[in-house]
């Protein structure tokens, strides 16, 4: 794929096996440890194809980092996918209405991950070509 990935999340084990997992499809990776890191990282960094935001960590948990990255104008159609071990009736509505694209529930289904990536990181692109070409 060639794409990049930011891999936000608190436990450095949850960014190890993803890392290790998206590198062995050829996607490249880049982590953050909490959301502000998160958001500095992704000013720095404008290749950036997609998130994958953990929803529960402290001090700045997934809801508040995604309504904060929204509300940066070159980020608002990025895809954020929320990845939460917490997953009760609800949570699925209450990361969209934060800026989650998508919503996968940990422990991740890898079948799963990889059909939400193709589907978000080909759209990314689809819409990148068609804003390029106005």
């Amino acid at each position: 794929m060639g794409k990049t990935v930011l891999v936000v999340d608190d436990d450095v084990r949850n960014i190890f096996a993803l890392t290790s997992l998206l590198e062995d499809h050829k996607l490249n990776v880049t982590h953050a440890e909490n959301g502000r890191a998160g958001i500095e990282l992704l000013k720095r960094t404008p290749n950036i194809d997609l998130v994958l935001m953990d929803i529960m960590m402290p001090e700045m948990d997934g809801y508040e980092t995604m309504k904060a990255i929204r509300g940066i104008p070159q980020f608002r159609s990025l895809p954020i996918i929320a990845l939460t071990a917490k997953a009760m009736k609800g949570d699925r509505n209450k990361c969209l209405e934060a800026g989650a694209s998508d919503y996968i529930t940990k422990p991740v289904d890898l079948e799963q991950l990889f059909s939400v990536l193709r589907v978000w990181i080909s759209r990314s692109h689809e819409l990148a070509e068609s804003v390029s070409s106005w």
